[in-house]
Order: structure tokens, then C-alpha cells, then sequence
């Protein structure tokens, strides 16, 4: 394991905090300055209360400083560094492709980090307090504040990162008018790559390691879960080794004791770190997959909340440092029995759902209960009251009660789709910005014949004729009235003839009539 992968040379003057946090002040000076000339309240207000918080840190801890021959590049940093510029890339493309703007979705992808990374540094820091102390083997020592921003060596929980980077969403996104659940789709994959590599991370530092192999496991595992007594002094924290070789340093004694300093390095353990890698690489699949099949905003968010909720609780059993933090006392058997049950429950009448093909559907279901029936039956101990005590951690509470929640959440959401499903994946499905330019484009599409109608009647009025136009048109409407003059005589003429022709097969008849009388007259007399 390699928890440094390189050092920096740096001058002798010492470094000052309050250097850093002026470098950062001015960073978000540039962001209000920015904000204010696109109008952008949002960010320009951020901005400036980072600016702020900077600055006050930097004046109160004005004579902190710090001096080293080089400054160490711990693998956990550069390993944290790589996820976000992954994840950037890879949350802005899918926001492009969901009809996303795509400036916007670049400034909250920054502000999301920002707060991920504070709610994972907070929830880590209220559960380990002792660990930034200025004696940390003293509990009743002052609490060392400067240590907070030192995350070089680590020091993150993945679940806290998760609700800070939710909550500063959602207030960034709030004053746009976007939802969030359709930014939640698209970020969520970025998540899944975060975990693939930050655990990496915490696997070449010897962190969130997992508890003793037994000692028939495979000789590959058994070489994975290896961590080294490292040397003297390889860390400005002090520690005799990786964190898993001072645990079992403390926690066995007598020959184990001897045995462990034989060896120089930790009993093999479950590697978790990259347990947890790989389900962020299969959770990533898994998202990307589900995109191409998605039925309603939200519906990613929900099951990578689900999935990865179920995968860290089953992760958490046998994850061994002390880091965690840990909530109430349980028999094992039970436990484990009734929350995979719950896990089931919820994936029954939620998650399943999505699931469209009614055979898989409920093979699924039926299959979902197997794990807690088995650990049940399992973990049963052969005595009534020898059960054995387990004390669940931090992440195993919230990752039930989230998996539960957005179980039920799913359920709503999928009902609203099987009503309305156009409406459910549409662009209003969005937020306001996006039906608002929507309905921008429409109305400009309807305005442009009437623009062209006015631009063809202004013509005329703009262009002022001169008198030679004139005399041709008063000669052309003359020419007009003559020929219709003209053309009205004509028709008279002809039903004039026309009159006249009828007239006379009429005289001719008369005359005849008039013969035919005077013939028999003259009969008549002879």
C-alpha cells in the first residue's frame, strides 16, 4: 500500500493558513463579479458568502502556520481529485443529453462537491472527535479546529457526502426554478464513478478496512487484505502503520501479539475497499443501463439510493475500523433478519415496479426475502439466550432508512407515470426554465409570418413615389376604365342581337298565322 505517492519540496519560510484561505477568498470574488454581470443571484450570492467564510477564517487563524521540509501527496487526495474531474465530465454530458442548461448545471455540479465534501468532513468529525484533538491519546485535550481542513490523509464518510451534496443542490437549484429530481438523475452516475475510485483511495491508504479473513480464504484475498507495518514517521499524525496493523496492534495480545510483530504487517482482512469499488462500477452499469429504459424523473436517483444502501449495509458487517460510529445494541440474528426483511418489503412494493416483465418481476420479489430468511435461520444461535450482540453503525441506520424512503418514493412516482407516461419524462418534467423556453421558441415560430406580413405592408409607406410613378399609374387606371367601359358596350350589343334574333322566328310566325286565317276566310265566302 502506498498512502503517499510523492512529496513536494517547499521553501523554508513557513506556510500560513490564512494564504490558502486568501486564495480562496479571491477565487470567489471572481464568482460574484461573474454573477453579477450575468445577472446570476444565485451564484454571485454564494460566491460571496464563501468569500466571507474565507475570509474570517483566514483572519482568525492568521497565525496559523505550518512548516515541513515537502509536502506530502497522499494517494486518498489525488485519488478524491480524479473522482471529481470524472465526475464532472460525466454529469455535465448527461445533463446535455436530458435538455439540461448546461452553464447551470456546471455551477451546481460545483456547488454539490463543495457541499458533499463538507457533509462527509462534518458527519466524519462528529463521529470521530478524539481524532482531532491536539493529544490525540488524551480524550479531555483541546480539539485541534485547524486539523478539520487537513483531508489529505482522508477523513470523509461517503453517506454524509451524499445528504450535503442533496441539500446544497437543492438550494442552488431552488432559485433557478429547475427540480431537482431530473439533476439528481444525471448526477447520481457520477456518484456510482466516485466510488469506484475514492475507495481505490482508501485501499492505497489502509483505510475502511474490513475484518480478519478466516484462515481457509483464498491466498488472493488473503494478499489483497494485506497492510503493512509502514516505517517510522510515515505520517505527520505519527501511527506505527496502516491503520488496520495499529488495530490489531491493540486489539490482540499474548502470542497473537508476538506473532503480529513477527510478521511485520496486519492479519489479512476482507479488503472492503475494493468490495466497495467494485459495486460502484457495478451501480455505474447499472444506472447507465437503466437510463435508456427510464420511465419518470427520478427513477435514477431512486434506485442507485435503494441499491447502494443494501450493498453498504451487507459491506458494513464486515468493515472492522472504528471510524464508523456506532448506534444501539441488537442481537446479531434478529437484526440482520428483520432489516433484510424491511430491505425486502421495500423492494417488493417499490423498486420492483421498474421491473416490466411480470415473470422476472416476481421471481424478483420472491428472491428479495431468500437473504433474510437464510442469515435468520443461519445466525440463529443453538441456545435461546446465547445471542450473540452487534452494534450497528452510522451508515447501516441511514442506509435503511433511505433505501425505505425512496422506496416509497418510487411507488408514487411510477404510479403518476402509468397515468400520464409523456408527461412524466417531458421537458416540463424539468422546471420552469425549461417550459419557459419552450414556449419562447413556440411563440417565436408563430410570430415570424406576421413579421414577415408587416415588413411586406410597410414597403409601400416607406418608400415615397415620385410624380413620373404617378402619371404612369393615373395612365394605367384610365387605360384600366376604358377597356372596362369598352367591354360593357360589347355585352350590350350582343344581347341586343341576341333580343332581335328571338324576335324574328316570332314575326315570321305571326305572318304565317295571319295567311293561314285569311285562306280560311276565303273558303269560307266561296
Amino acid at each position: 500500500m502506498h498512502p503517499i505517492l510523492f512529496r513536494i519540496p517547499l521553501p523554508k519560510t513557513p506556510l500560513k493558513l490564512w494564504w490558502g484561505m486568501a486564495l480562496i477568498a479571491a477565487i470567489a470574488l471572481v464568482y460574484v463579479l461573474l454573477g453579477i454581470r450575468k445577472k446570476d443571484r444565485t451564484t454571485a450570492g454564494i460566491a460571496a458568502v464563501v468569500a466571507i467564510g474565507a475570509g474570517v477564517v483566514g483572519k482568525v487563524y492568521s497565525a496559523t502556520e505550518w512548516k515541513a521540509e515537502n509536502l506530502p501527496i497522499y494517494s486518498y487526495g489525488v485519488m478524491l481529485g480524479l473522482s471529481l474531474v470524472v465526475g464532472w465530465y460525466l454529469t455535465l454530458t448527461l445533463a446535455e443529453r436530458d435538455g439540461l442548461p448546461k452553464e447551470t448545471m456546471a455551477n451546481c455540479y460545483v456547488i454539490t462537491a463543495i457541499a458533499a465534501i463538507v457533509g462527509s468532513r462534518i458527519l466524519y468529525i462528529a463521529t470521530n472527535i478524539d481524532e482531532f484533538r491536539v493529544d490525540v491519546h488524551d480524550t479531555n485535550s483541546a480539539v485541534d479546529f485547524a486539523s478539520f481542513f487537513a483531508l489529505r490523509r482522508g477523513g470523509l464518510v461517503a453517506y454524509g457526502g451524499f445528504l450535503g451534496g442533496f441539500l446544497g443542490s437543492w438550494l442552488y437549484l431552488r432559485p433557478h426554478g429547475i427540480r431537482l429530481m431530473p439533476w439528481a438523475d444525471v448526477a447520481v452516475p457520477s456518484l456510482a464513478s466516485g466510488l469506484l475510485v475514492t475507495r481505490i483511495g482508501c485501499y492505497l491508504f489502509g483505510c475502511d478496512f474490513g475484518k480478519p479473513l478466516p484462515e481457509n480464504a483464498p491466498a488472493w484475498l488473503a494478499k489483497l487484505g494485506t497492510f503493512p507495518h509502514w516505517p517510522k514517521d510515515t505520517l505527520d499524525a505519527g501511527g506505527t502503520g496502516s491503520p488496520a496493523w495499529d488495530k490489531h496492534l491493540k486489539s490482540f495480545a499474548g502470542a497473537k501479539h508476538d506473532e503480529l510483530l513477527k510478521l511485520d504487517h496486519a492479519f489479512p482482512v476482507h479488503p472492503t475497499q475494493i468490495y466497495e469499488s467494485l459495486v460502484g462500477l457495478l451501480l455505474l452499469i447499472l444506472l447507465l443501463w437503466q437510463r435508456k429504459h427510464q420511465k419518470f424523473r427520478g427513477q435514477i436517483f431512486f434506485l442507485f439510493t435503494f441499491a447502494y444502501g443494501y450493498l453498504r449495509f451487507i459491506i458494513e458487517f464486515v468493515r472492522d475500523d472504528v471510524e464508523r460510529g456506532e448506534i444501539g445494541t441488537f442481537a446479531l440474528h434478529r437484526f440482520i433478519g428483520v432489516t433484510l426483511l424491511i430491505f425486502a418489503l421495500a423492494f417488493t412494493f417499490g423498486i420492483s415496479l421498474g421491473i416490466t416483465k411480470k415473470n422476472i418481476r416476481n421471481a424478483a420479489r420472491v428472491v428479495s426475502f431468500v437473504p433474510a430468511i437464510v442469515a435468520f435461520i443461519w445466525l440463529m444461535p443453538p441456545k435461546f439466550g446465547d445471542t450473540v450482540p452487534y452494534h450497528p453503525s452510522t451508515s447501516q441506520w441511514i442506509g435503511l432508512l433511505s433505501a425505505v424512503i425512496c422506496s416509497i418514493a418510487y411507488a408514487s412516482f411510477w404510479e403518476q407515470a402509468r397515468k400520464t407516461p409523456k408527461l412524466a419524462m417531458s421537458l416540463e418534467t424539468l422546471g420552469e426554465v425549461s417550459v419557459k423556453k419552450e414556449k419562447t421558441e413556440d411563440d417565436d415560430e408563430e410570430d415570424k409570418p406576421k413579421r414577415k406580413k408587416k415588413k411586406k405592408r410597410a414597403k409601400p409607406v416607406e418608400d415615397k413615389p415620385s410624380e413620373s410613378t404617378e402619371a404612369e399609374a393615373e395612365a394605367e387606371a384610365d387605360e384600366k376604365a376604358s377597356e372596362e367601359t369598352k367591354a360593357a358596350e360589347e355585352d350590350e350589343s350582343e344581347d341586343e342581337a341576341e333580343e332581335k334574333a328571338e324576335e324574328k322566328p316570332a314575326a315570321g310566325e305571326k305572318k304565317k298565322t295571319e295567311a293561314e286565317d285569311e285562306d280560311a276566310d276565303e273558303k269560307e265566302d266561296a
